[in-house]
């Protein structure tokens, strides 16, 4: 493909976008009955009120809930949720040499993340990933914050797979100020006539392509072509080649993904028949509420009443016709009864979908830490599949792309973050409630061994070192904390002299110094 045109580009996106108008109108449903709020595919003037079609809240406060839980499991506020350690290609002398070298690396990336603005963007692409797909933008900030963080909204991104299934394409559509495209695009070569709308109409907007496509030239080597193009002009006014793991600015997430499909599908998406439903249901309550407030009557057509004329307020003298009923009330036929069981039915559908039926109830006592851990495993065996995703779409990338910045600032030195020379190991809460289930495990085998077969088996067996560094590693331990192998030998070494001379005499054992 020729990247250098930018009327293929432009044919390219056009094409991407016929695929996107297909989730259009499904993703717009959720925005009108969940994200009133947020800008859907619709057009809507500024200040327009969006929530006509809301009755009731619980998916709307459901998703702000499912977003602020996500975050505190995947990748929590203040705290490191991520890991820099060697790979399998690090020989194993060097390992914990370059493990302690890392581990303040890693310090250091978390430093940067909690100082920038990477809580507030990451919490809005969590609530987009409610209807399926995310994106975040990563670039370079400043001397203050060297990374920066932006979510883009769905309705600006257009998005394409590659060979692999991957999203190897990613198109944002926005509208800038004449008068700002300079200080947007500095390196931008501006065309005469964008050069003449900037002197001519500076408040004016101008409709902006950005591209960032991955290129296949070079099967071992990742690289990127980032592309910004004037739509109208159709002309190409910046171009810019990324090389590297981390290279790409744009970091696009979804939650689960059905065969065939590239936008994702999230849990509002399952929640909103009994979103629908719930809705509706609360709409016929209050319709069903209002009759029985004011009431329905009956008239006989005595040619003495008026309807059009009556006004039912108290102290209202109605006139009637002699042997007439008059104005009778007619009783509503609503249940409230049945409604309230729909409405409850309904509304513990759409938080089992969201993930909020654990949340617990905030009325009764605050949970114990061993409440909060079975909650977040429960939490993490649910979303099993969308973790796994999440880790290999928005974990890794998210923090290479951190790295790459940081390496190009001359702020870090690390190797490259490829998978094998340096891994990246999760520690989120979600990671560490996958990997409590490995400890039950491995106490279940030590305490079954130990009981059949006695403590001397088990010795045998299991090297208690290598079994405490496995216990560190998914408890999360910072490598810093844990001594290095020389120093543990040196230490086995002394321990095992001490033995022998107390076995040959040569020093008192602990008993008889008294303890």
């Amino acid at each position: 493909m020729n990247y250098d045109s930018a009327e293929i580009i432009v044919k390219k996106y056009e094409k991407a976008l016929s695929v996107r108008r297909e989730f259009e109108e499904l993703y717009d449903e959720i925005f009108e009955y969940c994200l009133p709020q947020r800008q859907g595919f619709k057009n809507y003037s500024a200040g327009q009120r969006r929530d006509d079609k809301i009755f009731d809240e619980t998916a709307v406060v459901g998703i702000q809930e499912f977003a602020s839980r996500l975050q505190s499991g995947l990748t929590p506020n203040f705290a490191r949720w991520a890991d820099f350690v060697t790979g399998t290609e690090v020989p194993e002398e060097e390992r914990d040499d370059v493990n302690n070298a890392l581990d303040g690396v890693t310090d250091y990336v978390f430093e940067v993340l909690q100082t920038s603005n990477f809580a507030q963007e990451i919490h809005e692409c969590f609530i987009d990933l409610a209807l399926g797909t995310a994106v975040l933008l990563i670039t370079e900030g400043d001397a203050i914050n060297p990374v920066k963080f932006q979510s883009i909204p769905l309705p600006h991104v257009v998005l394409d797979t590659g060979p692999d299934g991957m999203v190897d394409h990613v198109y944002r559509e926005r509208e800038i100020k004449n008068e700002d495209m300079i200080v947007a695009y500095p390196k931008a070569s501006l065309t005469p006539k964008m050069l003449e709308r900037i002197r001519n109409n500076p408040d004016a907007k101008t409709k902006i392509l950005e591209v960032s496509c991955k290129l296949y030239d070079k099967p071992n080597e990742e690289r990127y072509s980032f592309m910004v193009i004037d739509v109208a002009d159709k002309a190409m006014i910046m171009q810019e080649l990324y090389t590297g793991v981390g290279a790409n600015p744009f970091i696009a997430f979804r939650w689960s993904k059905a065969s065939g499909e590239i936008y994702g599908r999230g849990p509002a998406v399952n929640a909103l028949s009994a979103i629908k439903t719930c809705n509706l249901t609360i709409e016929l309550v209050l319709e069903n509420a209002q009759m029985a407030i004011s009431g329905m009557y009956q008239i006989d057509d005595d040619g003495v009443i008026n309807v059009d004329t009556i006004n039912l307020v108290p102290g209202t003298v109605i006139p009637k016709a002699p042997n007439t009923q008059g104005l009778q009330p007619i009783r509503a036929a609503g249940s409230f009864d049945v409604a309230n069981l729909v409405l409850n039915d309904m509304r513990n559908n759409i938080k089992r979908a969201l993930y909020n039926d654990m949340l617990g109830d905030p009325n009764k006592t605050p949970a114990s830490a061993t409440e909060v851990a079975e909650r977040m495993a429960d939490l993490s065996r649910k979303i099993g599949s969308a973790f796994g995703r999440l880790q290999a779409e928005m974990v890794q990338p998210v923090l290479q792309r951190v790295i790459y910045i940081l390496k190009k600032q001359g702020r870090i030195e690390m190797p490259v973050v490829n998978g094998r020379e340096v891994k990246i190991r999760s520690v989120s809460p979600l990671a560490q409630a996958q990997s409590n289930q490995d400890i039950v495990s491995l106490n279940r085998f030590l305490q079954t061994v130990a009981g059949s077969f006695g403590p001397e088996v088990l010795n045998i067996l299991i090297s208690s070192e290598e079994t405490a560094l496995y216990l560190a590693k998914k408890f999360g331990v910072p490598d810093t904390l844990i001594r290095d192998a020389d120093e543990r030998q040196q230490l086995i070494q002394m321990a095992q002299q001490m033995q022998q001379m107390q076995q040959q005499g040569e020093l008192p054992d602990a008993t008889a110094l008294g303890g």
